[in-house]
């Protein structure tokens, strides 16, 4: 075992063992995060090299994470060191008092820790190989845009079509395997029965997650979000993510799991438009030449954004929703252009969901297709709309805190047991222990959830079911009882007769256990229920009552777990749940009002406000959510209800914490720069036009237009960076300035190739490169490209050799003043989808350089509290 000691030198942390001088400590055996090695050494005077060290390494300031595992031992004749013993939590401490940016100021007390994904640029590297390609593909009339768009509409309508139907399918199967059992008050072999199933779904479910596609795990959004917004994370778009995610996600919501397929549909979307507009798999090995003029980083974004858009518009049947639902909180660059195409995606899923669904239901086709019925294409569809008072804006006020209380908590309860479980997984050194203890996780939570499902009810009484002429007409009552030969809303109720009075009126002496009603169905057609208008007395508050804390409790646990799960559903749900049971009070209070004045005190009316009010509260969405809510509902009627509900949820839940989606981002250290930076000191927030690009740049590394080819091999050997200016002198004894950049992988290829390499006489290289040459996504062979280095930076023959840059280099890049706002400098970061902004003084020589996590809010508030800290010790020098 290596012996291993941690040097501070200077505030800067630097590892150090028997041959090497790291950023961090790394070992394959312990699983501990890949380090980068900064300079190679002997080991005659550690100290000394530490010294050496930080003078020649200043890029090496930026470490991930100090993995310190027992068993290592520590050097302890050296004043230098900084631990004495072998304790992970002190070293982990010190650290995080230290900079609380690593890893994003959450991710530091894992000893499995995935380091901050790096950035993508946004525009393609405008360099003259770019320019010679984008002469080859000249533009045209956007056809094959439009068509790539209406494309990825058709696949993503197909497989929203399919996730409804696997679930419907699955749900109906499981429960009519019990069907006698529970008639027969056999709660034993129900639940046996139904934990088996479920038991089975859930298996395959998780064990895909686990196993084949951890990308997919729980719902891939914050992933999305990410992505779009500029980091760089790996596989989550690939084909095994796909499949894994879609297949999950139908089982787990079949098996019983309170959960919903959206989030992972707008996954979905996402994939089948990165994958789709790409026309290649490097998974299945496959490249077409086809649409290759969409292989750049732009275009793939928009495809992206157009995909998780048309998600949400398949499995909602909302086209205008799901376009707005991506402007609001998942894409990060949006022009009209891309609005138009991506409402076009939008149309085209929600269509081609709608035709195939109008006819089969369940697998089981029913004659009807190409005729769209409201019931069915309106997913919580409405029909009696209500004649709303201007008394009605109380009571929705009182909702909005209420969804808003409740959206805070539940944020706050999922990031507690998420964080429980990645420091119960991170504990876990065996990488196949760790994976079957997640696997056990969702396991546990599907049993606990079918236990709750079948063994409520039995401590619930029948109640009379509403007869047909309760109903608002006859057709409802068959889509809502008489679908099948056993409702499962029955449940344990002796059986009852449907009969024709002599009026012609239908007549029915059915009862039903309200506990299961709620409980037993899924949550979309327990959601389509509580809406229902006009029968007050359906279910009755205790309850709704008990729903309401099982499924808060049992979905707040479920998020987060080894599956592919959305939490849509389940905050409709919860929402109308409470929502309800308000309405149930108002009823108490005011009685039943039959006058067209004091219609809106029905129970439905408060279902739908206080599903929004709750959706508002976990989200933080306003405008999306609004339309969504209309869209699924045909509540139109109550829009202005739905907003108020909207608003006041969203404003009582800010004031507790960030929105889910925010904070899960946080949580998966996902470097996610916000339109507007957040940065706060002294409780008080920090105004960034008062600072400067100078106080957070990183010092840099330059390379010449033509550069030595030993000296590029030891740069990228000895480095980390992922971009390095280029700087050239204008003249024979002038100064060198900023004239572009070019990044670590681009430098890759181009070593990778030797007829690119020309000797100090020649000014000519053999061969130059073409864009889709240079310009990769990931290295192809990266065993290849390390020998190569090595091989380069140890030949002597190659410091006679050189590589002329000009033709490859981004001359298009970005570059601030050192004297720049840096609020200003953000925005010009985020709005662009830069990867590196370079710093230059008043010459115009580089003189820093900012990267995204130089722009994170955690560690902008780092700078702040040093630069504040620097000037109280001036200030105390001063008057000293």
């Amino acid at each position: 075992m290596p012996t291993l000691a941690l040097y501070k030198k200077k505030s800067i942390y630097i590892n150090y063992d028997e041959t090497h001088l790291r950023r961090v400590c790394c070992n394959q055996e312990t699983k501990c995060p890949v380090a980068v090695t900064c300079h190679i050494t002997s080991t005659s005077n550690p100290s000394s090299y530490v010294d050496s060290f930080y003078q020649q390494n200043v890029e090496c300031h930026s470490f991930s994470l100090v993995c310190w595992k027992s068993g290592y031992k520590p050097i302890d004749d050296d004043s230098h060191l900084v631990i004495q013993n072998e304790n992970s939590e002190d070293v982990l401490d010190e650290l995080d008092e230290l900079d609380p940016h690593i890893s994003n100021g959450i991710c530091h007390k894992k000893k499995e820790f995935q380091e901050t994904p790096e950035s993508l640029n946004y525009l393609p590297s405008h360099s003259e190989a770019y320019k010679t390609w984008l002469q080859e593909k000249p533009l045209g009339s956007d056809w094959d845009r439009w068509f790539m768009m209406g494309l990825i509409g058709v696949f993503v309508g197909i497989f929203g079509f399919l996730m409804h139907q696997i679930i419907d399918f699955l749900f109906e199967i499981k429960w009519e395997l019990v069907e006698k059992y529970i008639q027969h008050n056999d709660f034993l072999t129900t639940w046996m029965i139904i934990v088996a199933t479920g038991f089975a779904m859930m298996l395959v479910s998780a064990g895909l997650v686990v196993f084949f596609c951890p990308s997919g795990s729980p719902s891939g959004l914050p992933e999305v979000i990410g992505y779009l917004n500029g980091a760089s994370i790996r596989h989550i778009f690939n084909i095994r993510t796909f499949f894994g995610s879609f297949i999950s996600c139908a089982l787990a919501v079949s098996a019983g799991m309170f959960c919903g397929p959206e989030a992972p549909m707008i996954h979905v979307g996402a994939a089948i438009g990165c994958g789709l507009s790409q026309f290649k798999s490097e998974t299945l090995r496959i490249n077409l030449p086809f649409f290759t003029r969409f292989r750049n980083s732009a275009d793939k974004r928009q495809f992206i954004t157009a995909g998780a858009a048309a998600g949400i518009a398949a499995v909602f049947r909302a086209p205008v929703g799901g376009l707005l639902f991506v402007l609001e909180e998942v894409a990060s660059f949006w022009d009209v252009k891309l609005a138009w195409q991506t409402f076009f995606c939008c149309l085209v899923a929600t269509f081609t969901t709608e035709v195939l669904s109008s006819s089969f239901v369940g697998f089981v086709y029913e004659g009807y297709f190409g005729f769209f019925k409201a019931e069915q294409r309106i997913i919580f569809w409405v029909k009696d709309l209500l004649n709303i008072s201007i008394l009605a804006v109380i009571p929705t006020i009182i909702l909005g805190i209420i969804g808003g209380l409740l959206g805070a908590l539940f944020v706050f309860l999922n990031l507690r047991i998420n964080k429980l479980r990645m420091k119960i997984f991170s504990s876990i050194p065996h990488k196949f222990l760790r994976q079957l203890t997640k696997l056990l996780d969702a396991l546990l939570i599907l049993v606990v959830t079918l236990s709750i499902t079948v063994y409520i009810p039995y401590f619930y009484s029948c109640s009379p079911k509403p007869t047909p002429s309760e109903f608002q007409n006859g057709s409802e009552y068959k889509s809502h009882g008489e679908h099948a030969a056993w409702d499962v809303s029955e449940f344990n109720c002796p059986p009852g007769s449907t009969w024709v009075a002599p009026n012609g009126s239908i007549m029915a002496n059915h009862s039903i256990n309200q506990a299961a009603v709620l409980l037993v169905k899924n949550g979309k057609q327990g959601t389509m229920l509580l809406y229902q208008r006009g029968l007050h007395e359906k279910f009755g508050l205790p309850a709704l009552l008990m729903a309401l804390f099982f499924y808060f409790i049992i979905s707040c646990w479920t998020a987060g777990t080894a599956a592919g799960t959305g939490l849509v559903v389940p905050m409709v749900y919860t929402g109308a749940l409470f929502g309800r049971s308000v309405g149930l009070i108002m009823v108490a209070i005011f009685g039943v009002q039959t006058d067209e004045y004091g219609a809106w005190i029905d129970p439905g009316l408060f279902a739908v406000i206080g599903s929004a009010a709750y959706f508002g509260g976990v989200t933080r969405l306003t405008i999306s959510l609004t339309v969504i809510m209309v869209e699924i509902t045909n509540d139109v009627q109550s829009i202005l209800l739905i907003m108020i509900a909207v608003l006041v949820g969203k404003t009582v839940g800010d004031y507790f914490n960030n929105s889910l989606f925010s904070s899960l981002l946080h949580l998966k250290c996902i470097p996610y720069l916000k339109a507007v930076p957040n940065v706060v000191h002294g409780k008080k927030k920090v105004n960034l036009e008062l600072f400067t690009a100078r106080d957070v740049m990183q010092p840099c590394t330059t390379i010449h237009l033509r550069e030595n080819v030993f000296l590029l091999a030891e740069l990228l050997t000895t480095t980390s960076h992922n971009g390095f200016p280029v700087v050239f002198s204008p003249a024979p004894g002038q100064e060198e300035v900023f004239l572009g950049t070019i990044t670590r992988l681009e430098l890759y290829m181009l070593l990778s190739n030797r007829g690119v390499f020309q000797t100090h006489e020649s000014n000519q290289c053999s061969s130059v490169l073409k864009y889709q040459e240079v310009t990769v996504e990931r290295v192809p062979d990266e065993a290849q490209i390390i020998r190569l280095l090595n091989k380069y930076s140890a030949d002597p023959q190659y410091q006679q050799l050189f590589i002329n840059l000009e033709p490859y280099i981004n001359k298009s890049a970005v570059s601030v003043q050192a004297h720049f706002s840096l609020q200003r400098a953000y925005s010009v970061f985020r709005t662009l989808g830069l990867r590196h902004l370079t710093v230059v003084d008043l010459q115009n020589r580089a003189v820093g350089i900012i990267t995204r996590k130089d722009l994170i809010s955690l560690r902008l508030e780092k700078k702040v509290i040093l630069l504040d800290k620097g000037k109280q010790d001036s200030d105390e020098e001063l008057l000293h």
